[in-house]
């Protein structure tokens, strides 16, 4: 694909209007800021400390080899978390009114192993504007060759098997982000077909900040931890397995699962299709009625409305969703959703199933040109 893609059906951006309004009103009417309150203040407090507070207890606690795996499991985890519940929320803006609040808690993202830069780039310039199309949004081409998210994309015999694996190949999510990803993404030319230009100072923060977390978590742990250096790795690699793991569920559940769709632009590389009808198309919403999911996932439990108004903060998904799901039905648009958690994982085990091996099966051709080769007997 060699072109931007365009959104031409303005005749559906009435809904986005619609919505809009009555979502504006809604904080109007009740004197609510659009941005952190109490709630979401004690979620920033309680994870950054839990964060820290593992860290500290893993690196000085000098605990029994059990304890400190299950702690490395554990610091993997509340990075994820930190990544869900502060930092997405600051990069996004929508923390705070203040640009230096956001960029304060945005900075955190280096600590967690992550360039914010590189994250904001890929995340909420490209996969906001092309989520699930294939060429444009690169958060579903992962692991290419070997997991195969759209129906655009060719299959083969490996990805057969790609809803076993999968889930095992989503753990070296994180690892893959703070050894290569950054890099890759950061020295690419384009990302989908965002033409890319950094600032000077960007070179220097790559990999300035990578530096302090490898020795923060590499360093410094081999330093001052009364363990051998195989042991390090164990912890080191659970831990990134732990965090890759979280990542990869949460936001692969959020858009493929059988009810998201991926759209394939027309031959004038236009989507036939309102931006934001085309959001509520490609994403889906799970466990929204469980409060531990809404606390730990920092709202991408609810990517319905976190696509629709990223620059709203997390906290206030459950009240304006209701507003969201009211007016989708108004306009005869789809509000996909998974009751729970689990059913997110079974609908996204089906579909991964669907898109290997039973599209393998049906047509192991598919999306692929062949070419008809015509022999000649030789003239005698």
């Amino acid at each position: 694909m060699t072109r931007k893609v365009k959104f031409t059906n303005a005749n559906k951006s009435t809904f986005y209007n619609t919505v809009r309004k009555r979502v504006d009103a809604y904080f109007i009417e009740n004197n609510i800021s659009t941005h952190a309150n109490a709630a979401m203040w004690f979620k920033v407090f309680f994870f950054i400390t839990g964060l820290t507070g593992i860290y500290l207890l893993l690196l000085l606690g000098n605990l029994s080899l059990p304890i400190m795996l299950l702690l490395a499991i554990l610091l993997g985890m509340f990075g994820a978390f930190v990544g869900f519940n502060v930092c997405h929320d600051a990069i996004h803006k929508a923390l705070s009114p203040n640009p230096t609040v956001n960029k304060i808690f945005s900075f955190v993202f280096n600590l967690i192993g992550a360039s914010p830069y590189v994250w904001n780039i890929c995340h909420n310039i490209v996969h906001h504007t092309y989520t699930n199309i294939a060429g444009h949004d690169e958060d579903i081409d992962v692991a290419p060759g070997l997991i195969r998210f759209s129906t655009s994309e060719t299959v083969n015999r490996v990805q057969q098997y790609q809803h076993f694996y999968a889930f095992a190949l989503y753990s070296l999510a994180m690892l893959s982000w703070v050894f290569r990803k950054d890099y890759k993404k950061f020295f690419q030319k384009k990302i989908g077909e965002h033409v890319l230009s950094h600032p000077k100072i960007e070179y220097f923060n790559l990999f300035f900040y990578k530096a302090i977390y490898y020795f923060l978590f590499i360093v410094l742990p081999l330093l001052v931890m009364n363990i051998s250096w195989w042991e390090f790795i164990i912890g080191f690699l659970v831990m990134q397995f732990a965090q890759g793991l979280v990542l990869g569920l949460v936001f692969q559940l959020a858009h493929v699962v059988e009810s998201t769709e991926f759209p394939f632009p027309n031959e004038a590389g236009n989507i036939e299709e309102a931006w934001a009808a085309h959001q509520l198309q490609t994403t889906a919403n799970f466990a929204v009625e469980s409060q531990l999911a809404a606390f730990l996932c920092g709202g991408l439990n609810r990517q319905v409305e976190h696509h629709l108004f990223p620059k709203i903060c997390h906290i206030h998904y459950p009240a304006i969703g209701a507003i969201v799901k009211q007016t989708a039905a108004e306009f005869d648009l789809p509000y996909n959703e998974c009751i729970t958690f689990g059913d997110a994982l079974k609908s996204h085990y089906r579909m991964l199933r669907k898109l290997g091996k039973e599209t393998y099966k049906e047509n192991r051709y598919v999306n692929r040109e062949t070419e008809l080769t015509i022999y000649t007997a030789p003239i005698s």
